[in-house]
This record gives structure tokens, sequence and C-alpha cells, in this order.
């Protein structure tokens, strides 16, 4: 189960003591503590946990390393998995209190859908520098973020997908629209239904919109691929194993969307999800084939793997229309970001270089890593195309990345600023934070630079 957080001490919460490497020796401990830890080869390595018994011979205290400390504030997060059950308390406050409490917070988090055991019931009292509140709410969109990705897609294609979307938004009486099936083409969204038409599920298009109409508008775009075939250029099986995540952007942006408005920051947030399933029948779009968008650009279609980008496409010339003051689209989209820069730090692409100076100051802040990347203007040339606008792919298969949003910035002209972040939604591997599995990128930076520019 997640760790509970508390606001006051119960009398039999235990002390868990931070200690770096380099600060042990100096530290001020009980004799026998020191004596004990001395005795086990403890000095603050990073990740380790020692409990310290008492006379009676039950736990007294336990002290965890940080190694050098260069590990971050959320490196506290192992706690939630390491500490026997019980209640305990910080000896003394961290340095970043809250990060620190909210990686206890996001490491205790299970995915138990499918029956696999809760987690220990532990409970942690909040030290005086965190916010009971925001740790809940961030922790709440991350979770949420997490949920989706982790559900496969026999639980999750388009509807249920659009279900999410509706319980979010009805929690906090937003107002929703979706736009399925045929319908997509009257309304003029021939992208989302050409690469979701081959599905048994409808393709669809939602959108929801929360606060003050006056207020700034904050647009967020999330890709949805529920599955991800690859369409006649169909992948290989390997290639197929983690493909419920390619709806990892809409799973973010619901989560950040969580997070703005459990927070009531004064905007007119709006959420575009265009959903679909990238399955293969004897209706599904070709390769060669050329589509026309939303914007009035044609596609011509180099690779049916490469369909992210014409779904995005078509819900970001919508939020376009409205000249948002900040448009954010978020999306599984390339294998190339994760050769370039791994699974852990996604990169992001803006024209705006105060915006991308702000996120890159919060992401530091809020240690959830993200790089700039440049929209290269020479590569444009890459996705020519001798007989559409533009194709959707290059033929040289360089800069991937980069080339995939130089397409998506095609179709966004309005907006007085506009951000791609080509997320990975994955971890491979257990990190103090968060286990293997789904996982929430780049939401608790932007939740930091929203709440910044458009606080009350």
């Amino acid at each position: 189960m997640p760790v509970e957080l508390l606001a006051s001490r119960p009398r039999n919460s235990r002390p868990v003591r931070l200690v770096t490497t380099t600060g042990f020796a100096e530290m001020a401990l009980p004799g026998e503590a020191r004596a004990w830890a001395e005795a086990n080869g403890f000095s603050g390595e990073a990740g380790r946990l020692l409990l310290v018994p008492n006379p009676e011979g039950g736990i007294a205290e336990a002290m965890f390393g940080l190694g050098s400390g260069q590990e971050g504030a959320l490196a506290a997060g192992s706690l939630a998995k390491a500490l026997p059950e019980g209640d305990w308390h910080f000896a003394e406050e961290p340095e970043n209190a809250a990060l620190a409490s909210l990686g206890v917070a996001l490491g205790g988090y299970s995915f138990t859908r499918y029956g696999k055991k809760p987690g220990k019931a532990i409970r942690f009292v909040l030290p005086k520098g965190a916010d009971a509140a925001s740790i809940a709410r961030t922790a709440e969109g991350v979770f949420l973020a997490r949920d989706l990705i982790n559900t496969p897609t026999n639980d999750l294609g388009p509807a249920e997908l659009e279900e999410a979307a509706r319980k979010l938004a009805k929690t906090y009486k937003a107002r929703v629209t979706v736009t399925a099936g045929d319908a997509l083409l009257q309304a003029n969204f021939p992208m989302i239904h050409a690469v979701g038409r081959a599905s048994a599920e409808a393709p669809r298009l939602i959108d929801f919109s929360w606060g003050r109409k006056a207020a700034p508008k904050v647009t967020l775009v999330g890709k949805g691929v529920c599955f991800d075939t690859g369409g006649l250029d169909i992948k290989p099986a390997s290639g197929m194993l983690l493909m419920k995540k390619d709806m990892g952007g809409a799973a973010n942006v619901l989560g950040l969307a969580s997070m703005i408005m459990a927070a009531d920051i004064d905007v007119r947030l709006r959420v575009l999800i265009p959903a679909v399933e990238n399955a293969i029948s004897g209706n599904a779009f070709r390769p060669g084939d050329v589509l026309q968008s939303r914007k009035g650009l044609t596609v011509e279609i180099g690779n049916t793997d490469a369909e992210g980008r014409l779904i995005l496409a078509d819900a970001l010339a919508l939020a376009d229309e409205e000249a948002p003051d900040l448009l954010i689209d978020m999306a599984t989209l390339t294998g190339a970001a994760r050769v370039a820069l791994g699974p852990d730090l996604p990169p992001f692409y803006t024209g705006d270089d105060v915006l991308a100076e702000e996120i890159a100051k919060a992401s530091v802040e809020v240690e959830d890593p993200l790089w700039r990347m440049p929209l290269w203007k020479p590569y444009e040339a890459k996705l020519s195309s001798k007989i559409a606008d533009i194709n959707n792919v290059t033929t040289d298969g360089f800069a991937g990345s980069i080339t995939a949003a130089l397409f998506l910035q095609r179709f966004v002209e309005k907006a007085k600023s506009w951000v791609h972040f080509d997320i990975f939604g994955w971890n491979p591997s257990d990190r103090p934070h968060g286990p293997a599995g789904g996982e929430a990128q780049a939401i608790r930076a932007l939740d930091r630079v929203i709440a910044r520019r458009f606080g009350k």
C-alpha cells in the first residue's frame, strides 16, 4: 500500500538518520549506535539501511545511507520499501525536506490491479519543511500516470482511456467532449481517424476543459496510442512488448492536469488526447498514402510506425487555433530520444528560450531530469516529399527525435509558447522513488513552471 504521511508524530514513531559517507565520522550519534554501525561495516553507503537495536531487542532507530549525497533528495524513496512496518520520522530535518518526503511517498507505489501484493504498512511523519497538500497532489498525479501506463491494452484501450479522462474531469467538474469513429472525419480530424480506423475499437479525440474562461490558456496534448503494432510497417515481437506504454504521453498529461486542478491554479486548462490503437486490418493506412491533416497540410506516409506524430498533429492544430498562452505536448514518440539520452532523461524542444530556462531550472529543483534539444531548422529538408507538403519520416534515419519535433512544429503557429516532450514513460529497473514499470516524466517540473507563471 502507499506510504501514509502523517502531520504529527505518534509516540511510538522511530527515527531515521540520513547518513552520508563524508559526514558519518562527524555525526553526533549515541555511543551504542556508532558501535553498532562500525560492527556492521556501515558508513553511509548509498541505499543501505541499518536497523539499530534497543536493549529490549526491538528497533531503536534506523540509519539510511545517502552515499556522497550526490544521488539527490529523492533517494530517500528507498525507505518506503526498506523500512519495517510501523511509524517513522526523520531524526533531523533533511536539507530538502519536501523533496525527501515526496521521495518516500513515491517510493511506496505498487501496482496491485492484477494480484500483486501491496507493500508494507509504513507511516511516515512529515517534517516541518514539507507541505502535506503539495506532496499529496503530486503523488496522486504521478500515481495516476503510473497506473495508466502499467495497465495492459486489454483493459486500457481508447474507450477505457476516455473513461479515465472522464473520471478525472468529473472529480474537478471539468467539461468533456469526445469525438469518435467516423465523426472524426466530419469534425476534420482526418489523421486521427486514419491511424485508428483499423482497430476494432473506434479512434477518438478526448477534449476537456477546466477553469475560468478569462484565465490564461494552458493546453496539454498527450499521445494516446493505446497499443502500437507499427501498422503495416509492423514491429518485431520484441518491439511490441512494451507498447502498452505508447499512451504514456496521455497518461502524463492527465497526471499533470490532476496536479494543476488539485492546486486550483488560475488557468483555463484544456486537455486534448487523441486515443487510438495502431492496428492492422484491411482498412489500415499504408506506406505511400497521402493523408490530409486538420491544418490543411498533406502528409505522405513514409512509415506507418511513425503514427504518434500524425495524431498529435491534428490535436495540436486544434489546440493552436485558440492561440493558448502555453501549449505543451507529451509523447512516447521516438526510439531516437532513448538512443541519445537514455530512458531517464527525456529531451524537450521549444523555440522559447525563457520557457526553456524555466523548465531547466524547475527540472533541477524537483529532480525531474530533462534536457533541451535543438529545433535544428536545416533538418526540416529531411522531411520533404515529392508529392505532398511533408513526409512523416526521414529517409536517412538520422536525428529522429529532432525531426519528429520539427514535424510537430509545422502544426503550431499561433500559440504564444509551445514545448514538446519526447518521453519514455517507463523505468527499466527499480529506482528509489519508483519501481520498474510505468513512470511519470517531466510533469513535476512542468507543475512548478505552471504554478510560477500562473499561480495566485
